[in-house]
């Protein structure tokens, strides 16, 4: 009978560490992937004082300055005028406006950092059928926008590299153009950047003298290379498409240690991909799209 009960008992055992094998446990990989997401979030919620991925803060309008015809720099004051928004680099704020009875939301990068106190600025370009754009070209001084974040999947320390090289394309700049301030006001930093800019025509070059600015300050590590599809007589930069070969003449070649960011319109990033792909480039490790 002991030997009954001893079969059983064996048994009984076995089945429950498959259950618990199967419906309670993780593998150590799903274990360091839920810790890794649970850190994410972690992260997020505590990165701003202001904002939350949760909930939506208003922030009111307190100066547009007008860069273009189609280009304003609107600038959001902070409930305190000596702290920052908080915004991670390389992440971005999502706003929300209802607008003809429904509900539209859009992605922005603002281009300040946290040493600028009590405000946040966004360089938006207006266009014509953008709702959200218009919508902000709409406000008045001290009209309030609905706001939540940090959002995005982009964190530095996880993809911290000798190079980024940046491909972007129209509005697509201002991730790069924040992550670039940062790392050029390091004077520790050592990264090497290279940015492609791609536009249609030459008034369109967002922040260029901002660009320009960062470069003259750090020619030894900001490369700047310009693209329009509708080039003026004289233009030095490139003329048409970004090709493969403007890739390789301009950004880091494929390595470990160097990463591509792209940010842009749909097309165009299809078109990168294909270039990045034909150059040998690694899509898992090697390039990053805001």
């Amino acid at each position: 009978m002991d030997i009954l009960y001893t079969i059983i008992a064996g048994f009984v055992i076995l089945i429950l560490a498959k259950f618990v094998h199967s419906y309670g446990a993780s593998t150590p990989q799903q274990s360091s992937a839920s810790l890794t997401k649970k850190k994410k979030d972690t992260r997020l919620h505590e990165a701003s004082k202001f904002i939350t991925p949760d909930t939506w803060a208003k922030f009111p309008l307190i100066e547009v300055e007008k860069l273009s015809h189609n280009v304003r720099r609107f600038r959001f004051g902070l409930p305190e005028s000596s702290s920052p928004l908080g915004l991670p680099l390389g992440k971005h704020i999502i706003i929300r406006a209802t607008i003809n009875g429904e509900e539209v939301q859009r992605n922005y990068t603002p281009t300040t950092l946290n040493d600028s106190l009590g405000y946040f600025d966004l360089v938006v370009k207006i266009y014509e059928k953008g709702l959200i754009s218009k919508y902000l070209d709409s406000l008045a001084i001290g009209d309030q926008i609905e706001v939540q974040g940090p959002s995005g999947r982009f964190w530095l320390e996880e993809n911290r590299s000798r190079a980024f090289g940046m491909l972007a394309g129209g509005t697509g700049i201002t991730p790069m153009y924040q992550l670039i301030q940062a790392l050029l006001k390091d004077k520790q930093d050592k990264t090497q950047i290279s940015l492609i800019f791609a536009n249609i025509a030459e008034e369109d070059i967002l922040l260029r003298k901002d660009l320009e600015a960062l470069q003259a300050a750090n020619p030894d590590r900001f490369k700047l290379f310009y693209c329009l599809n509708n080039a003026p007589e004289g233009w030095t930069g490139g003329i048409g498409f970004v090709t493969k070969e403007m890739i390789a003449a301009n950004l880091p070649a494929p390595a470990d240690d160097a990463k591509i960011l792209l940010c842009g319109p749909p097309p165009m990033l299809k078109a990168m991909y294909g270039h990045l792909e034909a150059l040998g480039y690694n899509y898992e490790k090697q390039v990053f799209k805001f």
